[in-house]
């Protein structure tokens, strides 16, 4: 996150020194000797200058493909390549390449979260000082520090798990070896404390509306309580709340002090309401919703017959469903206006690993490949399941049956007449985040030559975009076929310098959501299905800023509002009672739910794990096929074959494996060294 938070303050010494810390028991020496500790808090400036230099040590956002922070998409069932570099080191976690002595950098975050740590205590421990700084102006930083903090062991809970809190200690470096010895909190005590600190930021944090536009890029009321919902929704799932993936993976793992279960092994329902309560504190501030485009009235986007057509968000009236999800992602919306992103900025990453997906023909690198169980999953244009497709809204699974005649468009979105029926009467997110065989790529910044630009890519052996037109490049194309294209403005190209990416990632980096409001909507639902009963729990109010009683109960009008709003939004109906009315049944309605809505966007590897379906999925073979692009389209090199749906045959596919340890990240042995009191997460211990 080295944009993260604009800095307003230029403070030069402050803004240009570097540390070399390798540890969250060294002290930030640079800045202490240039500015003593007095210093640093003898003013507003240089209290301010120090509070906003300390989120450079949090990792960009959207470094989720190449050189990520955590697991990432390369390492869930989204996204597979033939990449195997130190670029993608997802893919050497899912191959086995991966232990304690080796944890990639990008993802090795420990001592700088540490860093990030000591210094929001030496800020909690030294603000009183500031002499020119309003008791209001005091309540406020502490609210950014505490919030700073939260996220640091935020980052440690999401790569490691179970944490080791250090408190409001200021950690000095001149006690004995022993001092510093200290166990893990379980995962309980963790999330626990990262939730507190998140409340007490939320406590004194401006909301969004208060927010001025110019500092976007720092941290709400908003995204606090969010950032709660996500955590404790994460606590109640299977792995972490005594469900068989967390006897599984963690069934033998205590701590040596007390016994204690590092991660929970006895259900507790009450959780859920938990969960709900932090959701719904998001949903009560009554700011936040889903982001939405006008329809074009000359030009409007066809809905199923059974999709309501009352005003969004009671139906999907009045609204263009591809261009309201697709332009949230694609560089075409804007940060600041937009009310569904709880919390997000701007990244290079996103803008740069969009050339992963074209071609290397047309400029790209080829290699991003999307396999066939994530396109199945998207719905029919009236709502249904590609295994319960409607004679109106037909399926087909023959590849080699084309939609025919003059093809067909959905609004601004343009389907060929050769294109198969299987891409046809598919939902707008479907068209907006997958690049099938046949889709049209606009590249509309490469006009001035035509042949690079409004071209349909079919990833074939024989086609420009597949193996041929890859040439000597043998890694840098399309194993399955299809290629994800959500965050690809129609603008974008990278053909041959004929054309440049939309809001250039250079100056001016895509947007990538931390948190937005339709990830907290799902969150309410899901955790809503699974409350047994009526509990009594505390939900924080906002408004208040206190914490007052609701009772929470499986309410499935509730339920369906808040699940419906994203339904509509996309242009499909929304759930039906049978659905609703089964726990068992919605709950598969919510996950698959979560792998469109939420596609590409870092979450996959996070939900398959939580949900205790992560062995089951990565390890199932017929979870990674696609189409066969070793073959062509045609048969004239008497190659045909290419419409065959087969298992992907790349050596990462083949050496993929899936264990109960790799749920988290081995803790480096270097730190393991520092502090010998930490137990290693279970099964890392090689």
């Amino acid at each position: 996150m080295k944009s993260i938070f604009k800095i307003l303050i230029a403070v030069t010494a402050i803004s240009s020194m570097v540390l070399s810390s390798c540890s969250y028991l060294d002290v930030d020496t640079y800045f202490e000797d240039t500015f003593r500790q007095d210093s640093i808090f003898n003013s507003t400036k240089n209290a301010e200058g120090y509070l906003w230099n300390t989120p450079k040590d949090f990792p960009d956002p959207g470094a989720i493909w190449g050189n990520s922070w955590n697991l990432g998409q390369m390492a869930s069932d989204e996204i597979t390549s033939k990449w195997r570099t130190g670029e993608f080191s997802g893919i050497s976690f899912t191959v086995g390449e991966i232990n304690s002595r080796n944890v990639p950098g990008s993802m090795n975050i420990w001592y700088k979260m540490y860093r990030v740590i000591r210094r929001c205590n030496t800020m909690l421990a030294n603000v009183e000082q500031v002499g020119d700084m309003s008791t209001r102006e005091k309540q406020v930083y502490e609210g950014y520090v505490h919030f700073l903090r939260g996220y640091a062991y935020y980052h440690l809970l999401m790569n490691w798990g179970p944490c080791l809190i250090v408190g409001d200690e200021v950690i000095p470096n001149s006690e004995s070896a022993e001092y510093y010895n200290k166990e893990r909190s379980t995962y309980d005590e963790s999330v626990d404390y990262i939730c507190n600190e998140f409340q007490l930021a939320a406590q004194t944090l401006p909301t969004a509306a208060q927010q001025s536009i110019s500092l976007s890029d720092r941290p709400t009321k908003g995204a606090a309580l969010a950032l709660i919902a996500r955590l404790r929704l994460y606590q109640a799932s299977p792995l972490f709340n005594g469900g068989d993936a967390a006897r599984r993976s963690f069934g033998n793992w205590t701590r040596k002090s007390d016994g204690a279960y590092y991660v929970n092994q006895e259900y507790d329902a009450r959780r859920w309401a938990i969960a709900a309560a932090a959701a719904k504190a998001v949903i009560n501030m009554d700011y936040y919703q889903l982001y939405t485009i006008d329809a074009d009235p000359q030009n409007p986007y066809p809905l199923a017959p059974n999709v309501p057509t009352a005003p969004f968000p009671n139906g999907a009236g009045g609204i263009d469903p591809l261009h309201s999800y697709h332009n949230m992602f694609n560089g075409e919306g804007i940060i600041q206006t937009n009310k569904e992103f709880i919390w997000a900025m701007t990244s290079s990453n996103v803008s740069s690993y969009t050339r992963h997906s074209f071609p290397v023909y047309f400029g790209g690198w080829g290699g991003m490949a999307v396999p066939q169980r994530v396109v199945d999953c998207y719905l029919m244009a009236d709502g249904r399941s590609i295994q319960n497709a409607s004679d109106e809204y037909p399926y087909d699974a023959d590849l080699t049956n084309t939609i025919g005649g003059s093809g067909k468009t959905l609004g601004s979105y343009v389907l060929k007449a050769n294109v198969p029926k299987m891409y046809d009467n598919r939902e707008a997110r479907f068209y907006a985040s997958i690049g099938f065989p046949g889709a049209v790529w606009q590249m509309n910044s490469a006009s001035q030559d035509a042949s690079y630009s409004n071209e349909q890519f079919w990833f074939s052996h024989d086609d420009v975009s597949g193996v041929t037109g890859a040439g000597n490049n043998i890694n840098d194309y399309n194993v399955s076929g299809y290629s994800p294209i959500k965050y690809i403005h129609p603008d974008d190209s990278w053909a041959s310098g004929k054309g440049n990416v939309k809001s250039a990632f250079v100056t001016n980096p895509k947007p990538f959501p931390i948190i937005r409001y339709a990830e907290v909507l799902l969150e309410y639902v899901e955790a809503l299905n699974n409350v047994e009963g009526s509990e009594t729990v505390e939900l924080f109010d906002a408004i208040s800023n206190e914490m007052v009683e609701v009772t929470i109960t499986r309410d499935v009008a509730e339920m369906a509002n808040y699940f419906n709003m994203i339904r509509y939004r996309a242009g499909l109906p929304g759930a039906t009672e049978a659905q609703l009315s089964s726990k068992e049944e919605f709950q598969k309605v919510i996950m698959n739910e979560r792998q469109i809505e939420l596609f590409n966007e870092g979450y996959r590897v996070f939900d398959t794990r939580r949900w205790g379906i992560y062995l089951d999925e990565d390890a199932n073979s017929s979870n990674w096929r696609g189409l066969n692009v070793d073959r062509d389209r045609t048969n004239t090199n008497n190659n045909e074959g290419f419409f065959d749906i087969v298992t992907i045959n790349t050596q990462n596919i083949r050496d993929r494996i899936a264990s109960p340890e790799m749920v988290l990240l081995p803790i480096p042995h270097d730190e393991l060294l520092k502090v010998p009191a930490i137990d290693q997460n279970p099964g890392w211990d090689r």
